[in-house]
């Protein structure tokens, strides 16, 4: 007895997208000035089209995956592969991938996303639904304040709160002394008062020691939150910092999939998940590190890697999806871009993103401006994105 496959995967596009920022963005090992988003396009015997996003942070300083190296894994490993496979499949699909690639979680999720995104456009249903079902139509989302400059993060953040746009902060911190970065974040809070919740990023750069004091400080500043302020695999440190201070500390490089949440929940190393679908290497293996968090009795907080409109939208899906974001998101990526690439901009309003609601993650690029600010505009040829059967 023959089976026929509903849809084959026919064609795997990838490309590299530099789009400036709005500001300088610092952090402890990188100030960026654009970003580069790595696109991915599944084109599917159907003429179903699934979109996926794998953008990191600063090139190679933040991690060990690159967009360019996104892209070279995608195109010479992974779309080889999966080439005439069944896109229905999308997990027997993706642990063919995990067989034949280790490692590189974010070119696994970028082709994940877009698997996901053609199934739900085929279905007719958005990808919130394909994991579980929405629970949530709007997520808080946090906006980071990273000028270095007091008195300018302040006026911002006054902006913000004016706007109905942001009430949650994170300031990254870790790049001067402790005590200047510390004076720096006290004001930034005395200035909103209860207003508005203000956390800190440290990016890995404190010592033990440091932290020890820093985190003090910051606790009766009244600090809400601090996210990795060791190094990723100096976890007895941060365990210990985790049970001496009130002060919510949060995992973020030191979580980088499932088995790093087991280890984390099971020797208490932090209070807090900084949930990424790309360093959890997709949406199904972040919804399982989301459920290590639950069974824990860990908070999960929704983050980013900075990525444009299709990377959002694939985490808000997610994140939708969850019974509990105890510490909101921060899914304020494309706000940080000075230029749209997405045909219908997502929805931010009243401190909070709304959560696409159309079939696939509910976004469609705009492939002129896709070609535009690709990196080889010869290679972005621009198409019709057609998002059903005979469209």
């Amino acid at each position: 007895m023959s089976t026929s496959v509903a849809a084959r995967i026919d064609e795997v596009e990838t490309f590299l997208v530099d789009v400036p920022t709005i500001r300088p963005h610092r952090l402890s090992m990188h100030t960026m000035n654009s970003q580069c988003l790595v696109l991915v396009m599944i084109r599917c015997s159907d003429g179903t089209i699934g979109l996926g996003e794998g953008t990191t942070i600063g090139g190679l300083s933040y991690g060990e995956e690159s967009p360019e190296g996104i892209k070279l894994t995608i195109d010479t490993y992974i779309a080889p592969a999966i080439v005439g496979m069944d896109a229905s499949r999308v997990a027997a699909v993706m642990a063919s991938v995990q067989r034949r690639v280790k490692g590189n979680r974010f070119a696994k999720c970028a082709v994940e996303t877009a698997l996901l995104d053609a199934l739900g456009k085929r279905l007719g249903q958005p990808v919130s639904e394909l994991l579980g079902g929405r629970q949530h139509d709007t997520l808080p989302v946090a906006w980071t304040l990273a000028s270095g400059d007091t008195a300018r993060d302040i006026d911002e953040a006054e902006q913000m709160l004016a706007k109905r746009r942001h009430n949650i902060f994170k300031l990254k911190i870790g790049l001067r002394a402790w005590d200047a970065d510390v004076a720096h974040v006290a004001a930034i809070k005395k200035a909103l008062g209860d207003r508005a919740s203000v956390r800190v990023d440290v990016n890995q750069a404190w010592t033990e020691p440091v932290a020890r004091r820093g985190i003090a400080a910051l606790e009766v500043a009244g600090v809400d939150l601090v996210e990795q302020p060791l190094p990723r695999d100096n976890r007895l440190a941060q365990a210990r910092l985790a049970g001496r201070f009130t002060i919510a500390i949060m995992a973020d490089e030191a979580l980088h999939g499932l088995t790093d949440a087991f280890d984390i929940a099971a020797n208490g190393t932090a209070d807090v998940f900084a949930l990424k679908i790309a360093q959890a290497g997709g949406l199904f293996d972040a919804a399982k590190i989301a459920a290590v968090a639950e069974a824990a009795g860990i908070g999960l907080y929704g983050g980013t890697m900075l990525e444009g409109g299709v990377g959002t939208a694939a985490s808000a899906q997610l994140f939708s999806a969850l019974p509990q974001l105890a510490w909101g998101t921060e899914l304020f990526g494309p706000l940080l871009l000075t230029e749209e690439i997405l045909a219908t901009p997502l929805r931010y309003a009243d401190f909070a993103l709304q959560v696409p609601s159309t079939p696939g993650i509910g976004v469609e690029l705009d492939m002129e401006r896709v070609a535009f600010f690709s990196r080889d505009r010869r290679a972005a040829r621009v198409h019709p994105v057609r998002t059903a059967v005979g469209a």
